[in-house]
């Protein structure tokens, strides 16, 4: 696997950077979360729809979630744009058993050390309409272990509306533990939280197309 090695120098100048490429890109990036995040760590889990998401994601670190974030990368990716580990991504591939145990033990131990993990559960990159959300188990297998760790889910929805550029909406809810989801093994709890994904996800959709948005904010 690719290991993460954050760089605090490439950190800021990409910083300066990835805000004003997004600026340029979007016209607006909302954020609304149902309640003020404490400190973490947390195991943040998002869907995972556009080439996009891993630089948004960047972006809240630096806004409206200030923790020590680091974020699961399928390989292939992080070969292709391998910088993202000077920013705290590590990689996972999942075509092998113990290359994907390597990675779960290694968010483990970020996780243990106080750190938190950001994890696309939908494994690869799907439409945003796609439904099932079809969500991997890996991070119910990190909530078990490290059961005092919360789990947060994160809705991404891009939207054209009155604007040329596009919009970006995200919305975080409330923390969540394996024993808050109903089944009982493993992959019963991820499809409860994949189900819980989708219903947010699918909120999302109707508070833009509806245009009830006031509550969220703009982080641009």
């Amino acid at each position: 696997m690719i290991y993460a090695k954050k760089d605090v120098v490439f950190n800021k100048f990409f910083s300066i950077f990835n805000k004003r490429l997004l600026a340029y890109s979007f016209d607006k990036i909302y954020w609304q979360a149902s309640s003020k995040l404490p400190s973490g760590p947390y195991i943040f889990v998002c869907n995972h729809s556009s080439w996009w998401d891993g630089l948004i994601y960047f972006q809240l670190t630096k806004t409206v979630i200030q923790q020590d974030l680091y974020i699961m990368m399928h390989e292939q990716g992080l070969k292709q744009f391998p910088y993202f580990k000077k920013l705290g991504a590590f990689s996972i591939d999942r075509s092998s058993p113990k290359e994907t145990i390597k990675t779960m033990r290694y968010a483990e131990m970020l996780l243990n050390k106080g750190k938190s993990v950001w994890v696309f559960p939908q494994g690869d990159e799907y439409h945003l309409e796609k439904r099932p959300l079809q969500f991997q188990p890996g991070a119910l297998y990190l909530q078990e272990k490290v059961p005092e760790i919360p789990v947060i889910p994160v809705c991404f929805y891009y939207s054209f509306a009155h604007k040329r550029k596009p919009e970006v909406w995200i919305k975080a809810g409330n923390p969540l533990f394996s024993t808050d989801l109903p089944g009982v093994l493993r992959q019963e709890k991820t499809l409860s939280l994949e189900k819980k994904c989708t219903d947010a996800l699918d909120e999302l959709k109707g508070e833009v197309i509806s245009e009830k948005t006031k509550h969220f904010v703009n982080l641009l």
